[in-house]
């Protein structure tokens, strides 16, 4: 598990991301901006942890293209290691 610590107003909170919670954004609009994967999040009925993991992400207007942008961590097809021609 990836913890990212944020500091705001004196206060310290803990962002982190699972694979669970990140799955919820999976089928997301992507590209999306900030505001619009919270409202795709409260829509599709994901945990609060990912509301309010999305509304710790500092917004500086832009748009995301995917989960790999908001989690780095996120697995990707490249981080499994088996040969398809086996399958």
């Amino acid at each position: 598990m990836r913890k990212k610590i944020i500091f705001a107003q004196n206060k310290q909170q803990e962002m982190y991301w699972t694979l669970e919670l990140a799955s919820y954004l999976a089928d997301a609009p992507w590209p999306a901006t900030k505001d619009e994967l919270i409202d795709y999040a409260i829509r599709t009925g994901a945990p609060l942890e990912v509301v309010e993991n999305l509304q710790d992400i500092e917004d500086e207007g832009d748009s995301y293209d995917s989960i790999v942008e908001i989690w780095p961590d996120y697995p990707t097809e490249d981080d499994y290691l088996w040969n398809e021609d086996e399958y």
